[in-house]
């Protein structure tokens, strides 16, 4: 079983290359990872991490999406990006190489969560 790290353990860690090979978490493993992560979730096929955010508005989201690709630039690891309805925005994230999920999921989905976004106020 992968260890489990809470999101200041992740933030230290940088994305390792991936070119498949390595087991994917299972899905319990990844269940409990995650809990380790408000606001994220599993998706239904356990094969990827999901985010979803209310902006204040469009240029909030892309502001904030602009942050998410310089980061994973730097990271060399790069999520799926969604803006629907201009302010509904949705982060998908995974290891292509593995077809599943992997620690670099994980570490830079908490970092995604140190990025300032301007979410609506209720």
């Amino acid at each position: 079983m992968n260890n489990l790290q809470t999101p200041d353990q992740l933030t230290t860690k940088k994305c390792m290359p991936c070119e498949g090979g390595l087991p994917a978490y299972s899905p319990e493993e990844a269940k409990l990872q995650i809990a380790k992560l408000p606001g994220w979730k599993v998706t239904s096929d356990g094969q990827r991490i999901r985010r979803e955010w209310v902006v204040k508005n469009f240029m909030a989201g892309i502001n904030f999406f602009n942050a998410v690709a310089n980061l994973a630039e730097s990271e060399g690891h790069h999520p799926d990006l969604h803006l629907a309805g201009y302010r509904n925005l949705a982060i998908e994230i995974w290891t292509h190489a593995i077809g599943g999920l992997s620690e670099n999921d994980f570490i830079l989905a908490a970092k995604i969560d140190t990025l300032p976004v301007e979410v609506k106020k209720v």
